[in-house]
């Protein structure tokens, strides 16, 4: 049974930092390719991220760019969103996906396999 499992969500202020965390089980990861989404109430799932599978290349929505960084430890089964300078607009729930088959890097109908999400909330 494949999973993903988001953790270090939480409620901080403007201009802090958080660090989600997307462990995976289940599944081959290294031949995965990871993204995170978010979703803001009221709003569409926006793509955030993503890196692949092979060397590791990776894409940055533009509204986050400079300021959050994806990254993975195949070893540790677990792909990582470090997020800098947050804004209250970074408000959501964050979701990690996992895929193993070509499409459109940021369309949601792509990924295979979906966390249950966690919450980050930015106060102004």
């Amino acid at each position: 049974q494949v999973q993903l499992v988001e953790s270090g969500g939480g409620l901080v202020q403007a201009g802090d930092s958080l660090r989600l965390s997307c462990a995976a089980s289940g599944l081959t990861f290294s031949t995965y390719g990871v993204a995170w989404f978010r979703q803001a109430p009221g709003k569409e799932r926006e793509f955030v991220a993503y890196v692949s599978w092979g060397r590791g290349g990776k894409l940055d929505a533009d509204s986050v760019k400079g300021r959050f960084t994806i990254s993975r430890d195949n070893a540790k089964n677990t792909v990582y969103l470090q997020m800098n300078s947050l804004k209250p607009e970074d408000t959501a729930v964050y979701y990690c996906a996992a895929r193993n088959v070509a499409g459109s890097t940021s369309s949601p109908q792509t990924y295979n396999f979906w966390g249950q999400g966690t919450q980050v909330t930015v106060s102004s």
